[in-house]
């Protein structure tokens, strides 16, 4: 008893914090859930809030992906999104264990100017990088904003997996050197295998933001075959309001929403211990 008083009055002090977050959680179940079954009933039935009443339509999802290009948004998505995350990391991950493996001067200065480049917004420097793709005839191109999604998101990475890797044992490059493996060998042999939770926690936030950007995508992928889903979404909208086929509407908007879900499902141990692996040495 004596041992679970001090137990109790804790669990008692965080209690408003608990409240808050079973409402928050309760409040987003909900919500998901209603826009899960709206994607399978009528419009009518949406409207009159008597959803599945006439049953379960998959229809919906058939004219979502073909009617309105959905099968083909999701793909120039999963293009988009799977490169740019590969090219993230193969930029981000040797720069990182430079910066947090080994000490050189100006070190503290090129983190510092990757933690500033994480504070800009991107619509200040939209018009800029605009004026040099059309100079360079790079509008129109999924390459173009592939580019883009890996220069904006390589700050964070960097910052993010130099933290990581500075927590790592240094005996592990002095082990490695006694055995004769070059710097080189050693980050993609040892170093890189040991942060498998840094590397697929980044590696999913970078998925995360890239599969739901928006602003760069309506701007550079000025055509139909170029758009990603977060730009198709928009035009699915407009299309499905003008027609009244909101069923239509709430089933790609599931089909826009379901992959990040599901990684994150699959995939959200990892990001926490990544995240606390991290988080140790500042």
């Amino acid at each position: 008893m004596r041992n679970s008083t001090p137990s109790l009055k804790k669990d008692m002090r965080l209690m408003p914090e608990y409240t808050i977050l079973l409402i928050w959680l309760i409040f987003s179940i909900i919500t998901i859930g209603w826009i899960f079954l709206a994607s399978f009933s009528t419009t009518r039935e949406i409207f009159t809030n008597n959803l599945l009443k006439s049953g379960i339509h998959f229809l919906n999802y058939w004219k979502a992906l073909v009617t309105q290009n959905v099968a083909r948004y999701f793909l120039n998505s999963a293009i988009y999104t799977c490169t740019s995350s590969i090219g993230i990391l193969l930029v981000s991950a040797p720069a990182a264990y430079i910066l947090g493996r080994f000490e050189f001067k100006g070190r503290k200065m090129v983190i510092n100017t990757f933690l500033v480049t994480m504070s800009i917004p991107t619509v200040m420097i939209i018009i800029p990088i605009f004026a040099v793709m059309t100079s360079l005839k790079l509008i129109g191109s999924m390459f173009t904003l592939i580019i883009l999604y890996i220069v904006s998101n390589v700050p964070f990475t960097v910052y993010f997996l130099t933290s990581f890797f500075s927590t790592l044992p240094k005996e592990l490059e002095d082990a490695a050197a006694i055995d004769g493996c070059s710097p080189y060998k050693t980050f993609w042999s040892i170093i890189l295998p040991l942060a498998q939770n840094g590397i697929i926690t980044v590696g999913i936030f970078n998925f995360m933001s890239v599969w739901n950007e928006y602003f760069m995508a309506l701007i550079f992928a000025n055509k139909t075959e170029l758009r990603p889903l977060g730009v198709g979404l928009q035009a699915i909208v407009q299309s499905m309001r003008s027609i009244g086929d909101y069923a239509g509407l709430f089933a790609a908007v599931v089909i826009v929403f379901l992959p990040t879900f599901i990684l994150y499902l699959i995939l959200s141990g990892r990001i926490i211990s990544g995240i606390t692996g991290g988080a140790v040495k500042g």
